[in-house]
């Protein structure tokens, strides 16, 4: 084997899968972001005091439950 067969190998191999996967994360932190918090925002009671399903998705799981 030559060497630009070497190149193209690993090219294919290792470069465009980490280039493909390294663009689509920065495409789904753009989405995210776009989306993110907004959707949560209609989750507010006419008083402006968040529901049920905000309150869930602020809480942190390793807090344990909420004591009343």
């Amino acid at each position: 084997m030559d060497a630009g067969t070497i190149i193209f190998i690993v090219v294919l191999v290792i470069v465009m899968p980490v280039g493909i996967l390294m663009s689509m994360a920065g495409l789904a932190g753009v989405i995210g972001s776009l989306i993110g918090r907004n959707s949560d925002l209609d989750n507010v009671t006419d008083d402006g005091d968040p529901n049920e399903y905000l309150q869930l998705s602020d809480a942190n799981p390793y807090d344990g439950p909420e004591s009343d």
